[in-house]
């Protein structure tokens, strides 16, 4: 049957747009349910974890650290360098394909439990909106009311708070990127760092329009997450979905009337309360099915549970399911898709495993000085090179008296006016040595040397090197 032009109008508009291309501003209604509630516990705590991240330390290292001007990374206390640059960019595959792999089987659900866009728009700045404007009910007549004392009263306070939200969250982003002792030091003393203050004034500037004005208009049409459902999503990945055999039936839906036998007359359990769509925070009506704007919040769910629960109906007329489920009730299947995506998150996770058990304390580069040629000594029938070496201690060891020793062969390095190395923890350090090798040991071609670095007699660190000689000896 083909259905009144009005009715298909969700297929080729965004909700939040009006025919004329204005942005149309929602007000959802305050959710509540069982859902809700979850969404809460999980939401809660994930901003807890947000916030303390950069304050937590592990072996005194903060537990989550990207200063990329300093190149520094912490991930989960461990230190990171531009030398385990391919270990991070594995990390961030894993983390792809994992989104990919549960977008896959259970739709947009890291968009309405774990997206901080969602958690910090829909469990932090609308109820302080809901507590200080009202319902949508309110704050609709409020928005509609001429600019008096009252309207300017509410909005000032909204948007004052929504700034010191925005403000805090900017200093918390900051952290992660500096250091939380270096932001301390900088909100210690502002006035030493004007510049600071500046890029985090600019910062919240972006989080407070995106929290005040922009809003779901993140997740429509900023965010590319939102536009992988059409490649990533098929008939069997789970979402939030309308049960259409059950709210449709023969009849169609209708509004509910106590003394119909809804039984008799083939309507549908949905009573066309359009509860769901004025709790959708993006303004859809989950009923036309999976759509760009859902993202999985559940908020319809627990409005529609809570109107058949009012009416006598059965509970679970919008439920998480996917469409085969709903077309042929049969349950979950773990398809050839889901197999191939967990196939390549195994080997991703297993190959970050290996990488990350083989990966080094030390990581010791070692050059010939650019320009410098052999050296031969007659005296002592020797051969002298000469090199630079870098070192990096990754662990949070300190090292106080490392060794360089010739593994390959027979001969002595020495460094100028010391004998060992001195290697904090996390610290680079470079300099410059000497190999030297007896003639006899030349066979003259190029060699390559092994040296180990040591700890007191343990082996902590290989390097190798060239060495280079006369062509020939007589």
């Amino acid at each position: 049957m083909q259905q009144p032009p009005e009715k298909e109008s969700f297929r080729d508009a965004i909700s939040t747009v009006t025919p004329t291309g204005k942005r149309m501003w929602l007000y959802p209604k305050k959710p509540k349910g069982t859902y809700y509630k979850k969404r809460k516990a999980v939401g809660y705590f994930l901003v807890f974890l947000l916030f303390i991240g950069p304050f937590l330390k592990v072996n005194g290292k903060q537990f989550f650290l990207f200063n990329v001007i300093e190149r520094k990374f912490h991930v989960f206390g461990t230190p990171f360098y531009t030398q385990d640059f391919h270990l991070l960019a594995i990390m961030m595959l894993i983390g792809i394909v994992f989104v990919c792999l549960f977008t896959v089987g259970f739709g947009r659900l890291f968009c309405g439990w774990v997206c901080p866009q969602t958690i910090f728009l829909e469990l932090i700045f609308r109820p302080i909106e809901y507590w200080i404007e009202g319902d949508r009910g309110a704050q609709i007549k409020l928005q509609k009311m001429p600019w008096n004392a009252e309207k300017i009263k509410r909005k000032t306070l909204k948007w004052s708070i929504f700034f010191l939200i925005s403000f805090l969250i900017s200093n918390v982003f900051l952290a992660y990127f500096i250091g939380s002792n270096t932001l301390i030091a900088y909100v210690r003393s502002p006035k030493e760092n004007i510049q600071t203050l500046v890029f985090l004034l600019c910062f919240t500037a972006v989080f407070y329009f995106v929290f005040a004005w922009f809003r779901e208009q993140v997740c429509v049409i900023a965010c590319p997450y939102g536009r992988l459902q059409g490649v990533l999503l098929d008939k069997h990945s789970i979402v939030v979905a309308y049960d259409y055999k059950r709210g449709e039936k023969e009849a169609g839906r209708g509004k509910f009337n106590k003394r119909e036998d809804r039984v008799q007359s083939q309507k549908g359990d949905c009573i066309d309360c359009d509860q769901c769509v004025d709790v959708c925070p993006t303004g859809i009506d989950i009923r036309n099915g999976t759509q760009l704007e859902c993202v999985n919040c559940t908020a319809c769910m627990d409005a529609c549970d809570h109107m058949m629960e009012a009416v006598g109906l059965p509970k679970n007329l919008i439920r998480y399911a996917s469409e085969y489920q709903i077309e042929t009730k049969q349950k979950f299947q773990f398809t050839n898709r889901l197999k191939g995506y967990s196939l390549v998150l195994t080997l991703l996770v297993g190959l970050f495993t290996v990488l990350i058990s083989t990966r080094t304390t030390i990581e010791a580069t070692l050059l010939r000085i650019p320009g410098q040629l052999f050296t031969l000594n007659e005296t002592d029938n020797t051969i002298r090179n000469v090199y630079t070496f870098k070192l990096i201690n990754k662990s949070t060891q300190d090292f106080e008296q490392l060794e360089m020793r010739l593994l390959s062969h027979q001969g002595k390095i020495y460094m100028p006016n010391q004998t060992h190395i001195g290697l904090k923890a996390e610290e680079l350090q470079d300099g410059t040595f000497f190999i030297e090798l007896q003639k006899k040991s030349w066979n003259g071609k190029k060699l390559k040397l092994e040296i180990g670095f040591f700890d007191q007699d343990e082996l902590i660190e290989k390097a190798s090197t060239l060495f280079l000689g006369p062509r020939t000896y007589q």
